[in-house]
């Protein structure tokens, strides 16, 4: 049975739970939500975080079993999920602007869990973060601009990015040919829906020429705007039919000047800061990497195998942190998934989200009382570089992160 396309920004795909949205400012002006789905108090609170292009969406799907109702029925009964300044459903990011990642890990992370504890108090706070929402919010926690996090799960990319040859390229030049020589601060995956002979529609039918994997345009600029791949986010057998169709109701429109923030770090092997002598960000470290050692909270990285937005990265992130932190991390691969499929992929609540539960619920309140240890042995044993399918178009997988961070940006 043919399966409709959901309307846009619906929460109906979460049932039996209460649901409400909690409106807040950052330091910098921007207005932002939280939205709370509530079915009873739980000592254990789950905040989620989307990336760029997307929103809460990815993790609220209707067309199959989703994420926040897999917690919701796994006994974490109290689960937020933070629409910050890159989520498509607020209209930052289809605006001019100069935003960083420096400026979310300063100012909206720590905002957002200031707004939840309001609401929660000190219980245990747990954190599940995909792509630049995990890399910011990485950045917020071993950057010291909040603490009191339980547990952290990254997909992905957390502190040490990198990118298959051709993103490089993209991201050395796509900026300033996107701002200055065509005149769009931002790129849309909706651009295919332009009028006829607009720039953006222009853009789109010049994209479609080089995807001929479907014929859904707003496919095919997705895999523009991120990684190198036909398609870049996701294996398409992972999808259901209407997930692809509707696709650019979960992956909306980016402002390209996070691309330049992004290539700094591809370039230095860790996060670092955009702007190392803007006083805004002082208290923020110039590599993000220099305090992991201070940090002491257990994190579940994850990538798919077929990875290619950002491949190695978080094997890569795993070593670095091993490193500092010996023994606080674990990492698992995910067979047969990209980048954005282990949320929004059909079966991934077969394949994935189990995973995620394991690790939550070994960092759980219940598993503090039965006084397990939180150094136990990690479920997945970590390998020593991640396989991935889009070897042949990535960079080497076995390049060293660094040994020991810098206190300075690396040009």
């Amino acid at each position: 049975m043919e399966r409709r396309v959901p309307a846009r920004y619906t929460l109906e795909g979460v049932s039996g739970a209460e649901v409400s949205v909690h409106p807040f400012a950052t330091q910098d002006g921007l207005g932002l939500n939280l939205t709370r789905f509530r079915r009873s108090d739980c000592d254990d609170v789950v905040l989620l975080l989307h990336g760029l292009t997307a929103s809460i969406d990815m993790f609220i799907m209707p067309e199959h079993r989703n994420l926040v109702s897999a917690l919701l029925d796994n006994g974490f009964t109290d689960v937020w999920a933070l629409d910050f300044r890159m989520s498509s459903r607020l209209p930052y990011d289809a605006e001019t602007h100069r935003y960083t990642l420096d400026d979310i890990a300063a100012w909206d992370h720590p905002a957002a869990l200031a707004e939840l504890r309001r609401h929660v108090g000190d219980r245990r706070v747990h954190v599940i973060a995909h792509c630049l929402g995990s890399l910011s919010f990485s950045m917020s926690l071993f950057g010291g601009a909040l603490d009191g996090i339980t547990s952290f799960v990254s997909n992905s990319v957390s502190l040490v990015p990198r990118v298959p040859a051709w993103s490089r390229c993209k991201l050395t030049a796509g900026p300033g040919l996107s701002e200055y020589l065509i005149g769009l601060s931002f790129l849309d995956s909706r651009f295919g829906e332009a009028p006829p002979l607009t720039r953006g529609w222009m853009v789109s039918r010049l994209v479609s020429l080089f995807h001929r994997e479907c014929d859904v345009r707003d496919c095919h600029m997705i895999s523009f705007m991120w990684g190198s791949g036909h398609p870049a986010l996701y294996e398409h057998d992972n999808l259901l039919p209407v997930t692809h169709q509707r696709i650019a109701d979960l992956l909306g429109p980016t402002g390209v000047h996070y691309f330049r923030h992004i290539r700094k770090m591809v370039s230095a092997g860790q996060a670092v800061k955009y702007h190392p002598g803007d006083p805004r960000h002082a208290a923020l470290p110039d590599a993000y990497l220099t305090r992991a050692n201070e940090v002491t909270t257990p994190v579940l990285l994850l990538s798919g195998d077929a990875n290619r937005v950002f491949p190695g990265a978080n094997a890569a992130c795993h070593a670095a942190l091993e490193r500092a932190r010996p023994g606080l991390q674990e990492f698992a691969s995910l067979p047969g998934y990209g980048h954005i499929d282990p949320f929004i992929g059909e079966n991934a609540h077969v394949d994935v989200f189990p995973k995620i539960l394991d690790f939550l619920k070994r960092h759980s309140s219940e598993a503090s009382a039965a006084s397990e240890p939180m150094n136990a042995a990690p479920l997945v044993t970590p390998p020593t570089k991640e396989v991935s399918r889009s070897s042949g178009a990535s960079e080497p997988m076995n390049a060293a992160p660094l040994v020991n961070p810098p206190t300075k940006e690396v040009s």
